[in-house]
């Protein structure tokens, strides 16, 4: 990977704040991009990494400090006032119009158009085209996109960005929930841009891809600059001192524990299309990691186990709970609890505090004939902040204003206030920072120490071989291979996952 030296940067910042009231969210950070560079932007959540892109995407307005875009004085008046200037941005929380097609969202605001009238020939072919620079020219552009999973609607926003052929390129988050494949997809995207000379500010927590990736990195702590230089003359270890403050010695930490008895088992239980047989048993005290790649039926399996999806064919037993019809009411009641992928329209009340979204499962011990005693409800909120480090004014705050990763915690923590016997995590660490996925991997550890069953899907193949105990690999519906950690690698995994394991057996076979 090389930069494009120049004189002129492709971009720069300097001394740029921001306040929301008391809250001082930039204190006055600096930032040099150069043409066809890719810049990791690197910071523990609140650091200030969102409300920075937010600035220089439109969406907010710096207090003080100034932009420069090409050497020119640049000042979005909004988001596609951005878009228009070259600035074009990926949130992490996902933007999209769920209500339209994949072509609509991909197009909107920017439809190709003659005398007036969309060419809709035009319009399809540059949507097919910005698709396929990522690998996914097969989606269908005419469904809706809230008929597609997370990780798919995350490549339509992609897909979104690059039709604009933007100057700068801001990507937060984007592989966080990608698999390997899918990230290595992007990253040959991210390529092409560089070498076209597109720049592009790559935000990460996940520090191997930004080594991966970048050039150069700029380095956020309380809201301010603390670090930059060329990312192969750094290590990784100092840039999470830069980020924390502190080493991370550790990123997997074991906590002694021995799996018991079953306490869930899955027997052939299918709801098709994208779950067609999947069969498993957890025991308590075992933390049991879920593989897959896009649309393998991962999420679909999770759903289904907590009731939100009924079952076509199958049944899942719950410890010593009657069998049949189920929901996620029963589920709570028998010790399930879920922690849904998609926080921000599954997970979370945003408009609501955090007490109310912590305490949510369990309003009615708080006070008494319909009445909540807010006190109470508060001082058992504050316990689980504190223990998790949440970082927000008081739990009394909207938990919209809260950052990804802290809104995650919040979410996380209600489960352990219910409390949950047995945990579904579907992307427990998504949006969450380098130190925190430590304190959340430690978390996970201490659950199954205490005799709790954990099941976590995760894209991320290095959290599910350092965190769990047993693996399983979903492949086009079907759970495919379940087996101990020390049976699986990330070539492995993925071979499975991919179904390439099956066909190489199948030809062995034919051969034999």
């Amino acid at each position: 990977m090389t930069t494009v030296v120049t004189a002129v940067p492709a971009l720069r910042l300097a001394g740029i704040q921001k306040s929301f009231g008391a809250t001082r969210a930039l204190r006055g950070v600096s930032l040099t991009v150069a043409p066809g560079e890719v810049h990791a932007l690197i910071g523990e959540n609140g650091a200030g990494k969102s409300t920075l892109m937010k600035i220089l995407s439109g969406a907010h307005a710096a207090d003080a400090g100034t932009m420069e875009l090409g050497g020119r004085p640049y000042g979005p008046t909004g988001p596609h006032d951005a878009r228009l200037k070259g600035v074009s941005m990926i949130y992490q929380e996902l933007n999209l119009a769920l209500h339209l097609t994949v072509r609509e969202n991909i197009l909107l605001g920017a439809e190709s158009a003659t005398g007036g009238w969309i060419d809709r020939a035009a319009s399809c072919a540059r949507a097919r085209a910005a698709l396929a620079q990522l690998g996914h020219e097969s989606i269908d552009l005419e469904r809706l996109a809230g008929d597609f999973t997370i990780a798919e609607q995350q490549v339509i926003e992609i897909a979104r960005a690059l039709l604009m052929r933007p100057q700068v390129l801001i990507m937060d988050e984007p592989t966080s929930s990608l698999t390997q494949a899918d990230t290595d997809k992007l990253f040959a995207a991210i390529a092409r841009l560089r070498d076209q000379g597109v720049s592009i500010i790559y935000i990460s927590h996940f520090l191997e891809e930004c080594r991966r990736i970048a050039d150069r990195y700029t380095v956020l702590k309380d809201g301010e600059t603390v670090g930059s230089g060329e990312m192969k003359a750094v290590s990784l270890d100092q840039i999470v001192t830069l980020m924390t403050g502190r080493e991370v010695q550790d990123l997997y930490p074991r906590t002694a524990h021995a799996p018991g008895a079953v306490v869930l088992e899955v027997k052939a239980a299918a709801r098709p299309p994208r779950l067609k047989r999947a069969a498993l048993q957890l025991r308590a005290g075992e933390i049991f990691g879920l593989a897959g790649l896009i649309g393998a039926g991962r999420t679909d399996l999770l759903r289904a186990i907590f009731g939100l999806d009924a079952l076509d064919s199958g049944e899942v037993c719950i410890l010593d709970a009657p069998t049949g019809a189920s929901s996620p009411r029963l589920r709570w009641q028998q010790g399930l609890g879920f922690l849904s992928e998609n926080r921000k329209e599954e997970g979370l009340m945003l408009n609501q505090s955090i007490a109310d979204n912590l305490t949510l499962t369990k309003h009615e011990t708080f006070g008494r004939f319909g009445w909540i005693s807010a006190r109470r409800q508060r001082a058992a909120a504050q316990r689980w902040l504190d223990e998790l480090r949440v970082k927000c004014r008081d739990a009394t705050q909207p938990i919209g204003q809260l950052s990804g990763g802290n809104q995650q915690k919040v979410a996380l923590a209600r489960l352990l206030e219910h409390p949950a016997r047995i945990f579904l995590l579907d992307e427990p660490t998504r949006g969450i920072d380098v130190g925190s996925k430590a304190q959340i991997y430690e978390l996970i550890g201490r659950l199954a120490g205490a005799g709790k069953a954990v099941i976590v899907v995760s894209s991320y193949l290095p959290e599910l071989l350092g965190l769990c105990d047993t693996i399983g690999v979903m492949c086009r519906g079907e759970l495919s291979a379940v087996r101990p950690r020390a049976q699986w690698n990330e070539a492995e995994i993925m071979r499975t996952a991919t179904g390439s394991e099956s066909r190489a057996n199948e030809i062995s076979c034919r051969t034999q």
